[in-house]
């Protein structure tokens, strides 16, 4: 809806493509739809559900066997993402590498887009 012709919305490192695709398969989920909603200290927060059906809104993103949809409202906050997947000693998570953001907390999971009146 947002995307620009030819690209993708949003890329996968081969890692979170692994993680995404292996997500599906154990699930039998359709994919993976990523939002955004309010919330966290910084004012927005990242949603991540598994999907039995596509929303036909949804603007889906296929890499390597893995589905991503992103969410309707969400599609302008996330162009030009990168998602990746990381593994630490104390915890593992998607780590999203969004230019469209100004800000992030220090938790690591809320953050403030460019151009948005704080919260």
């Amino acid at each position: 809806m947002f995307g620009i012709p030819g690209k993708a919305a949003v890329t996968l490192s081969p890692v979170a493509a692994r993680q995404i695709a292996g997500l599906m398969q154990t699930t039998g989920a359709q994919g993976l739809r990523i939002g955004v909603k309010k919330g966290g200290c910084a004012g927005m927060e990242y949603t991540m559900d598994y999907v039995t059906t596509v929303n036909p809104m949804d603007e889906v993103v296929e890499q390597d066997g893995a589905r991503v949809l992103i969410a309707p409202l969400a599609q302008m906050f996330l162009i030009g993402t990168e998602i990746d997947y990381e593994v630490g000693l104390l915890e593992s998570g998607f780590k999203f590498n969004n230019p469209n953001v100004a800000e992030a907390c220090g938790c690591g999971t809320s953050i403030k887009f460019k151009d948005q009146p704080a919260a």
